[in-house]
């Protein structure tokens, strides 16, 4: 498959907006190493997909999602963090998912920026956007942002990033259980 002179930015833009209208098409990036999406199937990553499966991977910028009865197949872009340091990779699941989530800075971030608010109300300014998953890590989560410029980016402070459209779609897929490796 040859990528138009477009660029890889917009054919991954293009790819991940086709997870929700053409599923096949992502699959077939995936399945054939197109634009650096990498060659991923769950069973290099998880042992069942029991309560369904979320890869983040940090290298690709994208996040991957499996139902546990493989009839649902998910690609999302996403933001990574922005440094080794805050970078967690591992296994650990979604304890909760929340509607309308508030901001609050982690210590660390209010140690870093003092004139950090110590808290954001759900709603446009919002850091974690529209919807979140949190995860059994402290302070960890794969949200939506209103900041779409930090998408395909590493720009969090330790949270894994999508599209608001894009995590409201994943928020309605996983569950609570929902097993999340990033790797």
């Amino acid at each position: 498959m040859t990528i138009p002179h477009h660029g890889r930015r917009n054919f991954l833009a293009m790819t991940a907006a086709a997870t929700l209208v053409l599923p096949g098409l992502a699959r077939a990036a995936v399945r054939n190493n197109v634009s650096g999406f990498r060659n991923v199937i769950w069973q290099d990553h998880f042992a069942t997909l029991r309560n369904g499966a979320i890869l983040a991977d940090t290298q690709s910028r994208a996040v991957h999602f499996w139902s546990e009865d493989e009839s649902i197949y998910r690609l999302y872009p996403s933001s990574v963090p922005i440094s080794k340091e805050l970078t967690r990779l591992g296994e650990t699941e979604v304890i909760r998912k929340v509607d309308g989530p508030t901001w609050t800075p982690t210590p660390s971030m209010r140690e870093r920026d003092p004139t950090l608010p110590a808290m954001i109300p759900a709603g446009p300014t919002n850091p974690l956007g529209t919807h979140a998953l949190y995860l059994s890590w402290q302070y960890y989560r794969i949200h939506g942002t209103h900041d779409t410029r930090k998408i395909g980016r590493q720009s969090s402070d330790g949270c894994v990033g999508l599209y608001n459209e894009h995590i409201a779609e994943l928020f309605a897929l996983a569950r609570v259980g929902t097993q999340v490796r990033l790797i």
